[in-house]
């Protein structure tokens, strides 16, 4: 079971202007009874996945995590989960910080999430974080098995603070979340700070050697029209816009099922200038890894 041991490193209370105008609030707009939300509250914020754009992670619960089928335990799916940059669900300001490796944010209108089992937290007490915001890294803080214990909470005693007997059901990217130790453990791919529409940003990648472009990313040993190359991208530093799972590559012990859509610089005669190569080419990052020259993950597509 994990505890959420506090420690006082919360921000200054508010001010006397402040603690008026949130009892107003409190009395004239709240009706609590149980298990209920305020009627006047704020809307539940948009709270995405809390890591990187396009990076997919596991989604469970076990006997004993009290209440079961409130909080989650994160592990990434197709990466290393030790070590890996957790960021922030939604807008909001750092509040608190407790053991273990935890830290609490409050996100405005009475709702707060908490990450526990960082080794390493990149901000600060009072530091206002968008929505993709870096928090640190997770660790083997307070757990023996990399993960990220993820709660969401809403202030219904109007102290402006999130406690354990304040969670809820988290919703996630518009999906309410209702854990059972039996399972099913869903799935999920981050669409947390991914951006708007038309192209995805571009990134910069180093590739050790010619790579050849596809139209599609199930091509391999497929000889059909469908699967004529393209073209070649040039090795060196390029930019890529996002990644796509397909076919292995695999050079002996060496292997990538990621594939990188990208410009070509030599287009084949009929072909398109857009294509697919695989991330093999950036074997610098590991099997099935493809991260930019930076090491952050690239975006789906």
């Amino acid at each position: 079971m994990h505890l959420r041991g506090r420690r006082p490193l919360r921000l200054p209370a508010a001010g006397p202007v402040t603690a008026v105008l949130t009892a107003l609030t409190v009395l004239g707009l709240w009706l609590v009874g149980p298990g209920a939300t305020p009627a006047a509250a704020a809307a539940r914020p948009d709270f995405r996945l809390p890591f990187p754009c396009g990076q997919t992670w596991q989604l469970q619960t076990y006997q004993g995590h009290a209440p079961e089928d409130k909080k989650l335990d994160m592990y990434r799916v197709g990466g290393d989960t030790l070590g890996a940059e957790v960021a922030a669900s939604a807008a909001g300001t750092v509040t608190e910080f407790f053991a273990p490796g935890g830290l609490e944010i409050n996100h405005g209108g009475g709702w707060f999430t908490v990450y526990l089992h960082l080794d390493r937290i990149d901000v600060r007490l009072g530091q206002q974080v968008a929505s993709g915001t870096p928090l640190g890294r997770l660790g083997l803080v307070g757990t023996t098995s990399a993960h990220l214990h993820y709660e969401q909470l809403y202030d219904t005693n109007g102290d402006n603070d999130g406690e354990t007997d304040e969670m809820v059901h988290p919703v996630i990217q518009g999906t309410e979340y209702r854990l059972s130790p039996a399972g099913p453990f869903p799935r999920v791919t981050s669409t947390n700070a991914c951006g708007g529409g038309g192209d995805p940003a571009r990134v910069w990648v180093d590739t050790f050697a010619d790579a050849t472009g596809y139209a599609a990313v199930d091509c391999v040993g497929d000889g059909s029209p469908r699967c004529a190359p393209q073209g070649r991208l040039l090795k060196g530093t390029n930019y890529v816009l996002c990644k796509k799972w397909g076919d292995e590559v695999r050079v002996g012990d060496s292997y990538n099922h990621w594939w990188l859509l990208t410009d070509l610089d030599e287009v084949a005669p009929g072909g398109t200038g857009r294509a697919y190569v695989s991330a093999y080419y950036l074997q610098r990052w590991g099997n099935d890894e493809a991260k930019d020259n930076d090491g952050r993950d690239i975006r789906l597509c």
